[in-house]
């Protein structure tokens, strides 16, 4: 029976499951032994390593609170290497490392090797159980209890910087400590610009009474509490009025060691009391959604409870639109609309009105990317976050990576494609017969074209969607126009080569079928979105944007570290769509139908950059998901002109293109389960190949996780799915109705989820 402990730490009552430990002895011995019945007498959890390799793989996964290293052998493996090994690791911080030494001959050695190896302490080898029992009590009480609280400071920290009130720490002396983002940006300063100023060196408003500092000072230097109005005075001189608390915080000694002070500008407060009701009445649903969105969780799955019955899907859409309302994905802009939202309720008419010009502009600017953190202090997700959502180290470095924009991409003359789909084999036709199925097979179109099925499936959906009759060109420029596209892309990619788009193609078209899509978008909209999910990765290295940004390629070079690989995938699209007539789709539409045409491509593939998912994310579900929601609860369906003016707005179009095709890309984990298994062995193995070469390079490890020698594929993919995928494709299926891939995504989720469960790192469990 696990037991947890309660760790006192000031107000906080923490909770701590069993220590987690890990033995590190090539072989096993007395002193070995004597570690593991004092682990099993202490009712610690005790894991055994015989190699450094097996050591940091089982470190990777359990993340133990206290790692014992044999240091007393150093023929059988380098005991400080494997310790600063683990330091490098980011969730090592708050693990305690014992190095078990020699009992010394003659002198006392110093121990400052072991420590700048990463050690926190030393154990002299001493076999006896209760010897080593004693020295897992004394650091369980002492350092690992340390740490423990460390940890929790981090969470209390991680409030502070998410809090909307504005907070400052100073020292006894009034020396300023911490001030959290909001108060920096209430007083106009920088970031860590007031870090270590004296009180007295920032500057006073005159508006305050004469001796107002006199007391107030005079208050919290007798331990008391303090709170009233003060006027504060900002950076740029201007003077705000605050409801300010400061309370004096008793430390070491039992003297008082820092002041905290809340400070609250008046003109929020009105707003603050309006939305509090709101808050608490949604405090319920918002326990419910981080339920549903953590599939880790054992959750309730809405989309099991309702058949695909004539009304089924408007029970299931109804249910989701509800989920919308208390999606955990928040952005502070959202928190913003919230509260605007809940005041129109009890304005006044003309306040009303305004109150909806300010909702308009708030949802057609850049305010909703979110305050992001890593879940769980997870290395997968913190290597996922990293190395999809960033720009590199920005280390520049020699490398293999130099693009040259003024090459030419050619059609290979060896590549010979049928002049209409009358001409298709069988074998392929027979193959791209259930195309506009969710469950149609791409890898059995790339076996059956030899690795070319992006010009086979292009020429078929194109056809299907009137592509050539919209664009005013032959079948032949557009079979000329996909086989040069396909050209292009790297067929020695593992992932990101034409199958990966030819499956985004697929994807994007099964989403232009559901009818809500449908109801929004114009035949243009349509085309643009066939034609970006063909090009999207056109040329792509099979390296991220990260990479290419460390190894200061010509590609990040020439576009600033920004959209890196997008920049260049639309930008060579259209170069090898223009430079010959031959495959100019567009050479026979008008100037400014190609003009819009244009603008749509590039926008939908600098969409599928990941640094901006979140914006995408939650643009899409505050001005469409949650205001057809409103609409829903409201009357059902009857206001069809309401419904109208939202789902075809110019705007809403645009995030609709955006997270359509956001969805096509990355849609692999709601794929048929065999399918879904096939893309994560992929892209694994395209990320693993980034890593070998990045320590080839000595280039910056962007995402150590991918590692091909201790990598958990299973947890990568749960990883992935929790953090990107989960919210994206609850807020489109709440738009365009999709069961069956949510329901492959619960299938892949468990799965994931049972293969790591087993401790397997592989893609499939071991054969019976």
């Amino acid at each position: 029976m696990t037991t947890l402990t309660e760790v006192q730490f000031g107000p906080m009552k923490l909770f701590k499951d069993p220590l987690q430990v890990l033995l590190v002895f090539a072989k096993e011995d007395s002193q070995s032994n004597g570690f593991c019945w004092a682990c099993e007498k202490a009712n610690f959890r005790c894991s055994m390593a015989r190699t450094p390799e097996s050591a940091l793989e089982c470190f990777l996964e359990k993340h133990h609170d206290l790692v014992i290293i044999d240091h007393r052998h150093s023929r059988h493996f380098d005991a400080e290497a494997l310790c600063r090994s683990m330091r490098a690791v980011n969730s090592s911080e708050n693990t305690v490392i014992v190095a078990v030494v020699k009992r010394p001959d003659r002198e006392e050695a110093s121990v400052m090797p072991l420590i700048n190896a990463g050690f926190n302490r030393r154990y002299v080898e001493n076999a006896n159980v209760m010897a080593c029992y004693n020295e897992l009590l004394q650091l369980e009480h002492g350092e690992v209890r340390a740490q423990f609280k460390l940890r929790a400071g981090n969470a209390i920290f991680t409030a502070l910087e998410q809090s909307q009130e504005a907070i400052e720490i100073m020292s006894e002396d009034q020396v300023i400590q911490y001030v959290n983002p909001a108060y920096e940006s209430i007083m106009g300063y920088q970031q860590g610009e007031l870090i270590g100023k004296e009180i007295i060196e920032v500057p006073k408003s005159e508006k305050n009474k004469p001796d107002l500092l006199e007391t107030i000072n005079s208050c919290i230097r007798k331990g008391k509490e303090w709170q009233g109005i003060y006027y504060a005075k900002k950076k740029n001189g201007d003077s705000i009025q605050q409801n300010v608390k400061i309370t004096p915080v008793i430390g070491q000694g039992g003297k008082i060691r820092h002041y905290v002070s809340i400070n609250r500008p008046l003109n929020d407060n009105n707003k603050s009391d309006k939305s509090s009701e709101r808050v608490q009445a949604e405090s319920q649903t918002d326990i419910q959604s981080c339920k549903h969105k953590d599939r880790r969780k054992g959750s309730l799955d809405v989309r099991s409870t309702t058949s695909r019955g004539s009304d089924g899907s408007s029970q299931r859409r109804h249910s989701s639109m509800a989920r919308i309302h208390s999606m955990t994905i928040e952005a502070p802009i959202t928190k913003v609309i919230n509260i605007i939202n809940a005041a129109q309720e009890s304005s006044p008419m003309p306040v009303a009105e305004a109150l909806d010009r300010v909702l308009e502009i708030l949802r057609t600017t850049e305010l909703y990317s979110p305050q992001l953190g890593t879940k769980d202090e997870d290395p997968h997700t913190n290597d996922l976050v990293g190395g999809l959502m960033t720009d590199g180290l920005r280390r520049l470095s020699g490398n293999e990576y130099i693009f040259s924009t003024k090459q030419p991409h050619h059609i290979p003359s060896h590549l010979t494609t049928p002049l209409s789909l009358n001409d298709i084999p069988p074998r392929i036709a027979q193959t791209m017969e259930n195309e506009d199925s969710w469950d149609f097979d791409i890898f059995n179109l790339e076996a059956a074209t030899m690795k070319r099925p992006l010009t086979y499936l292009g020429l078929k959906i194109f056809s299907r969607f009137g592509v050539c009759e919209f664009l005013n060109c032959p079948e032949a420029t557009l079979r000329s126009w996909l086989q040069v596209i396909e050209a292009n892309y790297h067929s020695s990619n593992s992932y990101h080569n034409s199958s990966h788009a030819a499956d985004v193609l697929h994807a994007t078209a099964y989403f232009l079928c559901k009818e809500r899509v449908k109801q929004s978008l114009d035949p243009i909209d349509e085309v643009a979105a066939l034609i970006a999910a063909t090009v999207h990765d056109v040329d792509h290295p099979g390296r991220t944007n990260s990479f290419l940004c460390n190894a200061g390629s010509e590609l990040a070079i020439l576009y600033n570290d920004t959209a890196v690989l997008e920049s260049h995938h639309a930008a060579l699209a259209f170069q090898i769509t223009t430079r010959d007539d031959k495959c100019n789709i567009f050479k026979n539409i008008e100037r400014n139908e190609y003009r819009t045409l244009r603008q749509a491509i590039i926008d939908m593939v600098l969409a599928t950059e990941m640094t901006k998912h979140f914006e995408h994310v939650n643009k899409f579900v505050n001005s469409i998901n949650k205001p057809l929601a409103a609409l829903e609860e409201n009357g059902g369906n009857s206001d069809e002109e309401s419904v109208k003016s939202i789902l075809t707005s110019p705007e809403n179009r645009i995030l609709v293109k955006r997270m359509l095709i956001k969805c096509a890309d990355i849609s692999n984990p709601c794929r048929p389960q065999e399918l879904c298994i096939e893309w994560a062995g992929r892209i694994s193995e395209e990320y693993f190949a980034q890593t070998d070469e990045e320590k080839r390079q000595a280039l910056p490890v962007v995402m150590p996780v991918f590692d091909r020698n201790t990598c958990s594929i299973p947890k990568s993919q749960i990883s992935f799915i929790d953090y990107f995928i989960t919210d994206m494709f609850d807020a489109w299926d709440a738009f365009a109705d999709l069961p069956n891939l949510m329901q492959h995504l619960d299938n892949n989720f468990k799965y994931w989820k049972g293969l790591d469960e087993k401790k397997l790192h592989s893609l499939r469990p071991p054969p019976e």
